[in-house]
């Protein structure tokens, strides 16, 4: 057992409040509260999570830190380059990984509960250069390429659709015949869902069906992690 009775139904509620008054001014105001029903359930979530992951890949990172490096992810948005200048993200997300180093230059798994809901993920959400090229080495790999395959078929076989295609034309250098050709043109490489039942978020039960979900995933997530262990890409 895990210890984790779910999150408190003060979690959502949080955010929903916080969709709807999107300032410093009343983030500030109710702080203590965001530390107390979004921030601490969340690590104790990612603590138990992070135990039972274990059991799929025994290097799995469990980051508690809160600083951004961690496994939770900074609650203020990065408003540089977008039109939307709300200050903080209405969602609680949180990543495991796998390597040493920053969290986004690994696969992992992933997720976010937001004022309405839940989401999960496996994967990478973008290739930096290194991951890029080294991505493309293993899809025409005579090991991996034949691999990449067997874990999309298992991947879609259990339900769930590949993401991370961007690019419409094979790039330079590589065989436009070549029988992964298509998987060429991905800048990323993940799966995940949100069909996580709104009355699972606040359960004991929460755990037991998150690692459901994150088993059929890992696949990906391995096939990642032996293409970083062969190639590099950090």
């Amino acid at each position: 057992m895990s210890g984790f009775p779910g999150f408190p139904p003060e979690t959502q509620a949080f955010l929903r409040e916080l969709r709807e008054n999107n300032t410093r001014e009343w983030f500030a105001a109710n702080k203590a509260r965001f530390d107390d029903v979004v921030r601490a359930p969340a690590l104790q979530w990612v603590s138990a999570m992070g135990e039972r992951l274990r059991t799929l890949d025994a290097d799995i990172v469990v980051d508690l830190r809160v600083n951004g490096s961690g496994a939770l992810m900074r609650a203020a948005r990065d408003t540089r380059f977008s039109k939307d200048k709300s200050p903080y993200k209405v969602n609680v997300a949180m990543m495991w990984w796998h390597g040493a180093g920053k969290k986004m230059q690994h696969p992992g798994f992933g997720m976010q509960i937001t004022p309405d809901d839940a989401g999960l993920m496996a994967g990478m959400f973008h290739f930096q250069k290194p991951m890029l090229d080294a991505y493309r080495q293993a899809v025409v790999d005579d090991e991996l390429g034949p691999a990449l395959l067997e874990t999309v078929r298992a991947v879609e076989d259990a339900g769930y659709s590949i993401s991370g295609r961007h690019y419409k034309t094979v790039p330079r250098g590589y065989d436009k015949e070549h029988p992964r050709a298509e998987w060429l043109k991905y800048n990323n490489f993940h799966a995940g869902t949100h069909d996580i039942a709104p009355g699972a978020i606040a359960s004991p039960q929460l755990i037991d069906v998150c690692f459901d979900h994150f088993a059929k995933l890992a696949p990906i997530h391995h096939w990642l992690a032996a293409v970083q262990q062969r190639y590099g890409g950090v």
